[in-house]
């Protein structure tokens, strides 16, 4: 698996690990580790999808695919990733949109 690729798993996967220590393991980590888990996990998903962003400009494309879902005669439906420029634009303006909403909440309930 090369750099890029580990790039385009951390993507998603940062916020989830987040999500799941905070879901499972917030009694432990207390409120203010909950919360910075979470926030953590966004920031390295944007910082990624940034990085991401720049090598896509730079005229790469990804076309994987996960695995088969369905293969009849010479038809076959794949899930997969394609990453291209309207994936890399889309997803970057959504995820800096959505840690600036996430940083604004939690910065909001820490002062109440």
């Amino acid at each position: 698996m090369t750099r890029m690729q580990l790039l385009y798993l951390t993507i998603p996967l940062a916020p989830l690990v987040g999500a799941v220590v905070a879901g499972l393991f917030g009694w432990a980590i207390g409120r203010r580790g909950a919360h910075w888990v979470t926030i953590l996990g966004m920031v390295i998903s944007t910082i990624a999808s940034a990085i991401v962003f720049l090598d896509v400009l730079d005229g790469n494309v990804h076309n994987g695919t996960v695995y088969t879902w369905l293969a009849s005669g010479n038809a076959r439906f794949e899930i997969g990733f394609l990453i291209d420029r309207l994936s890399a634009i889309t997803g970057r303006w959504l995820l800096t949109n959505v840690v600036l909403c996430v940083m604004y909440v939690v910065l909001l309930a820490a002062g109440t």
